[in-house]
């Protein structure tokens, strides 16, 4: 039975991809451990924007600081690459990785707006990571600001990046554009190698006793992944990229369901924070399972089977379905009567 797949021009085991899973990518063991519970890939935790801005100024300040004072005394400056701590980290946490095991290691950036720091990019390929993760997170707040300008902002960013690497590059994207398919064709023609179906924007609480604002992760339900998998069906066929998907891929039937919508693969977060690393053995046992008892042979004979263009009723993933999901559904209620 074949279980293979090609994503960014990788050639895969599985459809079966970690995605960025701080804190378990962190630790060089737990991505060991993850290729021998069947994992295809890893995507390593992100290194944000933020992080790489604030080891510049901290740089610039040491500098700097003392310049006025006489030629003597400049031997007490430190070496610039104790500034660097958590980004050089990062560089040979992928080389440690790229040495232990044998899958593709795919870096992650994390970053909102267009600068400097996307010339890391090229490290990051330096350092021997396979392709890298666009993670854009953006949260719009300036009522001046349009969704041109918001959508033009990502483009930006991925062409900045694009010009830095040679290896692929993917974006992960927000469900919550005004209109998808333009801005994912937008994305492809910009030079995305891969579009991962959607980025989980972390939402804060409050806590009502410390009346503090804290953050709180809710990891992802099986619920989560209707939403990709519709664009995915949607989408398939139409753009010339791969498509990832993430949220809510928890058991065998959800990667099988994902595949059939046009996914190359799926990256798999919540159910190992949950259940642990060897989760993955049972799911891709799932997956055999499924695929020998419905006499398929292969994952690629699935992709795409059901997405939008191969789906005998193609309004399935656009408004008719709403209309019949409302005029169809049943309540369950104790004592309810038609």
């Amino acid at each position: 039975m074949d279980l293979t797949t090609t994503y960014l021009g990788l050639e895969l085991r599985s459809p079966l991809v970690v995605g960025a899973a701080a804190p378990l990518t962190e630790d060089i063991d737990n991505i060991k451990r993850m290729e021998d519970a069947g994992a295809a890939a890893v995507v390593l935790h992100s290194l944000f924007e933020e992080q790489l801005r604030q080891e510049k100024l901290e740089l610039h300040h040491h500098l700097e600081y003392g310049t006025e004072s006489f030629a003597e005394a400049l031997t007490y400056f430190p070496e610039a690459e104790v500034f660097h701590v958590g980004s050089e980290q990062y560089l040979e946490h992928i080389r440690k990785a790229k040495e232990t095991v044998n899958m593709p290691i795919i870096a992650s950036l994390n970053g909102s707006t267009v600068g400097g720091w996307t010339r890391y990019a090229k490290e990051i390929e330096q350092a021997g990571a396979n392709a890298l993760e666009l993670n854009i997170y953006s949260i719009p707040t300036d009522m001046d600001q349009t969704g041109a300008q918001v959508e033009q902002n990502y483009l930006d960013i991925l062409q900045a990046v694009k010009s830095e690497v040679n290896i692929p590059v993917a974006i992960k994207l927000s469900p919550f554009f005004s209109n998808m398919a333009n801005m994912a064709k937008r994305l492809t023609e910009a030079g995305a190698d891969g579009l991962v179906f959607f980025n989980r924007f972390y939402q804060p609480d409050i806590d009502i006793e410390e009346l503090e604002v804290s953050p709180n992760i809710l990891l992802s339900t099986p619920q989560a992944m209707r939403l990709p998998m519709r664009w995915i069906a949607i989408l398939y066929g139409r753009l010339s990229v791969d498509f990832a998907a993430t949220s809510g891929v928890h058991k065998g039937q959800d990667v099988i369901k994902m595949m059939m919508a046009g996914a190359k693969v799926t990256e798999i977060v919540s159910v190992l924070l949950r259940h642990g690393i060897g989760n993955l053995q049972e799911i891709e046992q799932e997956v055999r399972h499924w695929m020998e008892e419905h006499e398929y042979e292969s994952i690629k004979q699935m992709q795409g089977s059901m997405s939008q263009i191969n789906c005998p009723d193609e309004s399935a993933f656009e408004r008719a379905q709403y209309m019949k999901a409302i005029q169809t559904y049943k309540p369950q209620l104790v004592g309810f009567a038609p």
